[in-house]
Order: C-alpha cells, then structure tokens, then sequence
C-alpha cells in the first residue's frame, strides 16, 4: 500500500497536536480551508526508514456526527468532499488512554469513514497513574487494525509508534466492509471490547476529581474563576506596558527614519501613513500575545472546559453558552483577541453572535478618546463617596455591557436564531501543558495576527493617507479629500452635534479609535508632542464644542466600529461580506440613535 498523507484525529485534549508537534519538529504549515475560518495544519515526518509522510493535523472530532464547523469541515476532509484538499490515504487516530472506554465507539464511528487506520492510546503514563491496565494485543484483536500505546510528550514514550512505523503502516489495512451501523450498536460494541481489554487494578490517585472538589464547587468555582480572570486581565495590561512602548518607540523611530527621506510625498506616506497606521496595530500585539498565552494555558491545563461550564447557566439567559465568556472579557483588552478567542465555540450560530457583539465591549483603545473628552467637559466634583468623571467613565464601560446583552438576545431570537444550544463539554484531565505545543500556538497566532490584519491595515493606511494629503496646495486637511468627503457626509452627523471639524476627524479615524485624538490635533491646528497636543485639545474643545455636543460624541464612541483592524479581523474570522456588513452597519446605527438621543436630550435638558 502506497502510504502518503496521513490524518491525525480524534477528540480535543488527547495529546493530538503534541503527537503532530512532536513528529513534524514543530515544522508545520498553517492555513485555512477555503471558504471557512477552520485551520488545517500539514507537516512533514521522517520514518527512521527514510522515508517521508505529509501529516494533517485535523480539527478535534468526538465522531461523525459534526455538530461544529471544525468537525463538519474535517469530516469533509476525511471523506473527500473538499475539491482543494486531496483526501488522506489513512488516519492515525489518537485517543487519550485513560479515557478508552469513554471513547471507544467514536474509533468504532471512525472506521466506517472506509480508510486504513492506526490507534495510537496517547498518555500511556496517566492511565498507568490512574491504575488502568490495557491489553493493547487483545485490543488489536478485537478491532482489526494496528493499536500502540505512546505517551507523545516524551521522546522515549514515542518509541513504540516511531520504532514500528513501518510494520504498522503494513498492517492497517483498508477495512473489510465501510457500512454504516448505528450509533447505538457501535456504543454497544464498544462497551463489550473495553469490558475485554480494560483492568482497573487498583483505585489510582485520581488527581483530577480531588482539585473538581474546589474548582467546581459552587461558592469557590466562581471565586477561583473571578481570580483567575482578573489575574489574566491586570496582567494584560500591566505586562504589556514595556513590550508596547518598545514598540511605540520602535515606530516613532522608523518614523523619523522616513521623514528624513528628501522626496516629501514619500516621507509623508510611510512616516504618516504606512508606519503611523501599522504601528498603531502592532502595538497591541504584546496584549494579544499574552491573553492568548493564557487562553493556551488554560486550554491546556484543562480548566478552560471548567469556566465554561461554571458560568453557562448565566450566559444561557442571553441565549449563548458558557465558553463565550473568554472571548467577551478578553474584547476588554482589545476587540481583536477577543473575536479570535471565539475559535473555541463550537457553536457557529454562537460564535457568530459572540463576534457580533465583541465590539461593544470598551476595549483599551476607546480610553484615550474617553480621558479627553471627560477631561474637557466633566467637572471634577464629587457625586457622594464618588467623583463625577469616574461616574462618566463606569457608564460609558457599563452601557456597552448592557447593549452587547441586549443585541445578543436579539440576534439569538432572529439573525441566529436556532434551537438553544445546550453546552456538552467532557471535562479532560488536569496536565501540564507543554512548551513546544505553547510556542507553537502562541508564534501561529502572533504570526496570523500580522499577516491578516497587518495587512488590510497597511492598505486602509495608505487609502487614509492619500485622503487627509492630497490634493496639495491647501490650506490644510479641511481642503483635502478627507475634508471634502466630510463636507459630504456632515448632514448626516448634524443632527447629532458633530461639527464639521469632528467629521473630517473621523475619516482618519477610521484607521483606530484613538487615531481620532490626533486627527483633532490636526484639525484644529494643535502641534507638539501626543502629551502637549491632548492638553491644547482640551482648552480648544471647550472653546469650540458644546456640552451636548460632547456627550454625543462619547455615546458615539460606546458604540460606532471605528477600528478598521476590528473589521478586518470580523471579516476573516466569519469569512462573510455578509456578516461583516451587519455588524458595521448596525453599529454604526446604533451610534448614531445613542449619540441623537444624548444630544436632543442633553440639549434639551442644559440649554
């Protein structure tokens, strides 16, 4: 048998990837399938024969039943059905030992799909710990293809696949027959083999049941979660404050690099355009690298499972389960992390909905903005134990709150409407998670983070720049093509009291929220440095805004997508022009009514 491309599958938290990992070298090619946000993983493996095989490394599924994309898309990849990607020659399927009897009727599911196959028993060490004796020849008996036991995280534990990969590869055979039995019978089966093969010798110490006892107790689970969340998020902010002036210096000084340049349109367009809008990206990547690094972490260790599960019956109210809950705290720090971490919600029509409403959570880039304004505007008086600009600041934080829960439940009645999706999570075993699988993870997701939205960034930047640059001969941005289309576009925002001035700041605006802090510098002709040009701002905005005028600009703010990286990232993680237009769309619309309402009433209201 001619042996080319080999499937790893099996469920999530079996050692899967760590066994991709470990074979490939870490040397692996990451892409997604066409038309879908799932990742497909290929490397290539060295038999000690010399003899080299393309492994995939598939998305983890519990059988064939593919109730999430991940699973639905594997699936197709196992039976053929996906025109780009050719269908493996065999599957080398990998189940955690410990949990054998559990698992056993989906490898049963497994051999229906029609292709030759190994079972690897990954964890060998941990089913030892637990007091589990398998037969691993009887067991060979009893299914009809090849079974080793691994333990994949250590060299010597993958000696028996490694040393054997040849005679195993020989002795899987194509299955005899590739009829479908029901899922009932397979279970049924499955149960009688584990029965044969399967020694409890002794109780083990179940190490995984006796730390249950404190994180998923009802009074100290949601404590410890709390704990853990707000450990994550201080962290977020507090370890990334170096790394991200690093980075901030690093851009000012390519910057001035590029103003050095004698041709002035050049110098213009890397040091104001290209750099200016790539930079204010990749500032945020030490944030992105370290939440995700916990999400990894935490995915790993086996808690992530847990926190879902302790917090779904409060997210069910919205109609979303408990493994949203990562992906809208981490839109805190940045709405861009916050919409990748929804990858791990296996319901898509909950998935979608969590990215919907990402946006609205009041991430580290809307506090610049924030800071002027209520500087400018709120007086620092107290309202009780409390101070008045606090206040303004808790609002703005717990309207976008309030708002993400209202449009979730909407959206869950119509856009993604479907029946409620009940969270089904099989709690792994506590491990330690490896370093190899953590660098790999963490380095394929920094590097997708530069690659995808870097780059629809360096193209808005550049369209941004030639906006608010040209034509020349002006006298400044109120004569460029920025200033035109806001004179376009100023009707619009009229009835919410946004001067012309605020509209042209917008535009490039668009590039990051808090590009509009210096685009009103720009606008009003305040020069200096970020520091002199914030303060000068401020005496200048009182003079030239209104109150109501102000206030409308922060309801604005709580709600309209101004972040093109933010859409950029919506657009390649749903893959849909479709959903990338309604989140904007209803955004922005909601921006406008808030901003409408505050104004008319504000104004109403102070004169």
């Amino acid at each position: 048998m001619n042996i080319k491309s080999i499937a790893l599958v099996g469920a999530p938290n079996t050692g899967k990837t760590t066994l991709f990992n470990a074979l490939t070298g870490g040397r692996a090619k990451t892409g997604n399938y066409p038309g879908v946000t799932v990742e497909k993983r290929n490397g290539i493996y060295t038999s000690n024969s010399g003899k080299q095989y393309e492994l995939i490394d598939l998305p983890g599924i519990y059988g064939l039943s593919g109730r999430s994309t991940d699973e639905k898309v594997a699936l197709q990849h196992l039976r053929g059905d996906i025109k780009t990607a050719q269908k493996p020659d065999m599957m080398l399927a990998i189940l955690d030992a410990a949990r054998l009897q559990t698992h056993l009727h989906s490898i049963l599911q497994f051999k229906q799909l029609g292709l030759p196959m190994i079972l690897v028993l990954n964890m060998m060490d941990m089913a030892d710990r637990d007091g589990l004796k398998i037969d691993l020849e009887k067991l060979e008996q009893l299914l009809g293809f090849p079974v080793v036991g691994i333990t994949a995280s250590r060299k010597m534990g993958r000696k028996a696949l490694e040393d054997n990969w040849d005679e195993l590869l020989q002795k899987a055979k194509l299955p005899t027959t590739a009829e479908t039995t029901k899922l009932s019978e397979l279970q049924r089966q499955a149960r009688k083999i584990a029965k044969n093969t399967i020694q409890q010798t002794s109780t083990g110490r179940d190490l995984t049941r006796l730390i249950d006892r404190f994180t998923l107790h009802p009074i100290l689970g949601p404590i410890l979660l709390l704990a853990i969340m707000f450990f994550i998020f201080q962290a977020v902010y507090t370890w990334s404050g170096l790394p991200m002036s690093w980075i901030e210096a690093g851009v000012g000084w390519l910057q001035t690099m590029a103003y050095g340049i004698k041709i002035e349109w050049l110098a213009s367009l890397l040091g104001d355009g290209i750099i200016a809008g790539v930079g204010s990206i990749l500032v945020f990547l030490p944030q992105i690298l370290i939440l995700f690094g916990f999400i990894i972490i935490l995915e790993a260790s086996g808690y992530m499972a847990r926190s879902a599960f302790l917090v779904d019956g409060l997210m069910s109210k919205i109609g979303l389960n408990g493994q949203a809950l990562i992906p809208l705290l981490s839109s805190f720090a940045c709405a861009i992390p916050g919409i990748m971490a929804a990858r791990s919600i296996k319901s898509e029509r909950d998935r979608l909905t969590t990215i919907m409403i990402a946006p609205l959570m009041t991430c580290s880039a809307r506090l610049p903005v924030y800071a002027l304004i209520i500087g400018a505007f709120i007086p620092k008086t107290s309202v009780g134990l409390f101070n008045l600009p606090g206040l303004v600041l808790f609002t703005l934080y717990i309207a976008g709150i309030i708002f993400a829960i209202l449009v979730a439940f909407i959206l869950r009645k119509t856009a993604t409407k479907g029946p409620p999706q009940h969270l089904l999570l099989e709690l792994p075993g506590y491990m330690i998670p490896k370093l190899m699988d953590f660098i790999i993870a963490i380095l394929s997701r920094a590097w997708a983070f530069i690659r995808k939205a870097g780059t629809i960034i360096f193209a808005t930047s550049v369209v941004l720049w030639f906006l608010t640059s040209f034509p020349k001969g002006g006298s400044g941005i109120r004569d460029s093509f920025a200033g035109t289309l806001g004179s376009w576009i100023e009707p619009i925002f009229r009835p919410i009291g946004f001067s012309l001035e605020t509209v042209i700041a917008l535009v490039p605006g668009m590039a990051a929220r808090e590009v509009v802090v210096a685009a009103l510098g720009t606008v009003y002709a305040v020069k200096g440095s970020e520091a002199e040009i914030e303060a000068g701002l401020a005496s200048v905005l009182q003079n030239a805004w209104s109150l109501p005028s102000a206030l409308s600009f922060l309801a604005w703010y709580v709600f309209a997508p101004q972040c093109f990286a933010t859409i950029a990232t919506v657009r390649r993680e749903t893959n849909s022009r479709k959903w990338t237009t309604f989140m904007v769309t209803y955004l922005f619309l909601l921006a406008w009514i808030a901003a409408f309402i505050t104004f008319q009433l504000s104004s109403l209201l102070l004169g």
